[in-house]
């Protein structure tokens, strides 16, 4: 069930004439993207000999990533708990429960890491209780990375040529994954990097953040800071009137890393030349976020409503030049670990 998803031509959000996109539709997997990353960590755990048989595994995640997990405990017969904060939607908990993962909810942030590094911290504690119990540790193993080999080769065969892959970021997986093959066939790709506002992963100040799935309150060192062309940073409330959009005229919509990665790669179809062929990577689908992005009243309360993103981006010279608070773009790429 995992794999061989489609790709979609997407009209610009804007509706500009002749100009769009092709959109990986990975929310068709059974639980979205990272259940390729959720088999594959298993897998070569398991091959590797640091899972055994029957031993415990232990993860820190959003949400997405825990599906995928979930599926390879049950595939290969590991009991999984996964560490998550009060910002997991109760239905992706009560999804979770009912796939037979054990969810443990932190319940309050880090002091200076935010509630990612709080919910690494109790994954760490949990590993010293449970001795034998294995952590994939996706936001630095190398094998979240190898885990999308076959995206990208399947956009090969499914589309024959790609200029521009637009990538949301947060583990960093997917993005240097799939630009690596993929730039085994297309030297020239262009990878565009798609963060949130408030998210520390390119250099920007950590702040609380609303979106989740892409953005980090950490560094991962699966991110390929060399591989990227440009990073844009889009805000909540764009995310959520491009996903709302994309669902009102094509139907085919998602979470906040869909709304933000249509945002820039309607953006690029829009000013590259219009034979540029442009592949966003849509991580997942609408559902676990009814009560959120297409909840009203969720967006009422947090000012989400009926702000549309600007038909251009900000633009700053380099990431430390200025807080990025709704979409904007920067040229100059920097690991903030080694700037």
């Amino acid at each position: 069930m995992v794999g061989n998803t489609p790709v979609l031509w997407t009209s610009d959000i804007h509706s500009t004439p002749g100009r769009g996109f092709w959109a990986k539709l990975e929310g068709h997997n059974p639980g979205g993207i990272k259940d390729r990353p959720g088999l594959h960590l298993i897998q070569q755990a398991r091959a590797r000999g640091d899972l055994a048989p029957g031993a415990p595994v232990v993860e820190s995640t959003s949400g997405t990533l825990g599906l995928g997990l979930a599926l390879a405990g049950l595939v290969h017969g590991h009991p999984v708990t996964l560490v998550t904060d009060p910002g997991m939607e109760p239905s992706m908990r009560h999804l979770l429960s009912a796939y037979g993962a054990t969810v443990d909810v932190v319940d309050r942030p880090h002091p200076t890491g935010g509630w990612q590094q709080a919910r690494r911290d109790r994954v760490q504690r949990l590993l010293t209780q449970h001795p034998g119990a294995y952590c994939p540790d996706q936001y630095n193993n190398p094998d979240n990375v190898d885990a999308y080999q076959g995206l990208a080769l399947e956009l090969v065969a499914q589309l024959g040529r790609i200029d521009v892959l637009v990538c949301s970021v947060g583990t960093g997986g997917h993005s240097a994954g799939i630009s690596r093959v993929l730039r085994e066939f297309f030297p020239r790709l262009r990878l565009i990097g798609v963060d949130a506002t408030g998210s520390t992963i390119f250099g920007q100040p950590a702040r609380s953040r609303l979106m989740r799935g892409l953005g980090s309150s950490i560094h991962p060192r699966n991110v390929d800071y060399t591989a990227f062309d440009e990073v844009h940073w889009v805000a909540p409330h764009e995310a959520v009137w491009t996903c709302r959009r994309l669902a009102s005229t094509g139907y085919v919509t998602g979470g906040w890393s869909v709304g933000a990665v249509a945002v820039v790669a309607s953006w690029a179809a829009r000013t590259l030349a219009d034979d540029t062929r442009i592949v966003a990577v849509f991580p997942d689908g609408p559902h676990r976020y009814a009560e959120t992005i297409y909840s009203d009243d969720y967006c009422h309360q947090h000012g989400l409503l009926d702000q549309p993103p600007a038909h251009e981006p900000d633009e700053i010279s380099h990431p430390g030049q200025a807080e990025a608070v709704r979409w904007t773009r920067c040229t100059t790429v920097v690991d903030p670990a080694h700037p």
